[in-house]
């Protein structure tokens, strides 16, 4: 597919030129957003801006370019604060990503407060990210694990949830968009669910939520919310943790070192203040400030345009796909889903899909998408994933159909 040929189609939100990766290949199909986003010159340009103007290690140096890069580090923290909704910027925690600030939660947090005799609860449709670190608290603590199951769109089932929480709760981990399958998770509804039944900590994983939909955590009513920057068109190895200020106050270090302290004396220490006591050593500086120039670039293009966007190209492929022979689509209707198509089709592993589409300059993901106890649900062992993003077009959508069909042709001819 040409640069001519895109034009004449339904264009990009954002413009292909805008992604130095996407303008040097015109003919690349990338559907593999959800793993990881493509990123905008503004991305790149603020990440080299950050070393050629202002490198310097933040908090160490009393001297005008180390107070520079001090101060943009913390500029970058208010921005992407602003972005998703909370007015205490001093409550977002840098992170390497979603991983880190969920095992953050349930190292500190966590073993501070769970005990034998408690539940923890997680939702079948959780990334491992936001499984394993709780299943393993579970098993430290001795407090049992419970599992809220899924409806037959693969949807939390709102009515299991209600039956699982209870006094012993003390803590709900749950996504807000499903990464495997897409699904948006109605959260205000089960945020009022746990909050009427129980007086547990709710925990979202908002990694595939926060890149396309507009998210507002100050109205959340939640007490812990985690992303990821890679998803979002930033760097990889950047992401938040968004959290209560009186919970993370309360909570011990999750690291030690440099930064985090207060006072060393010989045989103990006391803690710096938010957001320092979580951050110990030399902060990831450039990252963060290539992570606020992505969601300004975000904000630019509109999160209600993004979504809308989304839903179009989903809608497009929806109908498109439901017309191949045998082909199965999981998860809920488009309106309940985010920019995710997650299938599987007949005789073909997922696997030899991906491998024949990427030989159309199809890029998708094949696999258990770390979400392993959806799988054994779906009864499965991996699917194939497209993912759009604010880059992709009609003829993303139109190039999929067009490899399956060959892929399906090719497997019929062999078999």
């Amino acid at each position: 597919m040409d640069s001519h040929t895109r034009s004449s189609m339904l264009s990009p939100l954002a413009p292909r030129a805008d992604f130095p990766l996407l303008a040097g290949n015109p003919g690349l199909h990338y559907l593999d957003s959800a793993a990881t986003s493509q990123k905008p010159a503004a991305v790149l340009d603020a990440l080299r801006g950050f070393y050629e103007t202002a490198n310097a290690n933040p908090h160490r140096g009393a001297y005008a370019l180390s107070a520079r890069a001090t101060e943009i580090y913390h500029e970058a923290r208010t921005t992407i604060a602003r972005f998703v909704g909370m007015a205490d910027s001093d409550c977002l925690i840098f992170t390497r990503g979603t991983t880190e600030a969920m095992n953050l939660v349930a190292s500190s947090w966590g073993r501070a407060n769970v005990q034998a005799g408690d539940e923890v609860v997680v939702t079948a449709l959780e990334h491992h990210a936001n499984f394993v670190p709780w299943q393993q608290l579970a098993l430290a603590s001795g407090a049992t694990l419970r599992i809220v199951e899924l409806t037959p769109d693969q949807t939390i089932d709102l009515d299991h949830l209600r039956s699982v929480v209870n006094h012993r709760t003390k803590v709900v981990a749950i996504t807000h968009v499903s990464n495997a399958v897409g699904a948006i998770t109605p959260i205000e509804e089960a945020v009022h669910i746990v909050r009427s039944r129980s007086s547990a900590v709710i925990v979202v994983d908002g990694a595939q939520a926060v890149p396309h939909l507009p998210v507002h955590f100050d109205a959340l009513d939640v007490d812990f919310y985690a992303f990821s920057g890679h998803k979002l068109l930033g760097p990889m190895g950047s992401g938040c943790l968004l959290g209560r200020r009186a919970l993370l106050e309360a909570m011990p270090p999750y690291q030690y070192g440099g930064d985090m302290i207060e006072w060393v004396r010989d045989t103990d220490s006391t803690w710096n203040v938010l957001p320092h006591k979580f951050e110990a050593g030399t902060p990831n500086a450039a990252d963060a400030v290539g992570l606020a120039a992505a969601v300004q670039y975000l904000g630019r293009l509109g999160m209600a345009n993004v979504r809308a966007h989304e839903l179009a190209l989903l809608e497009r492929a929806e109908a498109k796909l439901s017309a191949l022979p045998g082909i199965t689509v999981y998860g809920p209707q488009a309106a309940q889903r985010s920019g995710v198509v997650s299938f599987s089709m007949p005789d073909i592993h997922p696997h030899d899909l991906a491998t024949i589409l990427d030989q159309h300059g199809v890029c998708i993901r094949a696999g258990h998408h770390c979400a392993q106890p959806l799988m054994r649900r779906l009864g499965v062992s991996a699917t194939a994933r497209a993912s759009f993003y604010v880059y992709s077009d009609e003829s993303d959508v139109d190039a999929l159909v067009s490899a399956l069909t060959e892929a399906q042709s090719l497997f019929s001819a062999v078999s």
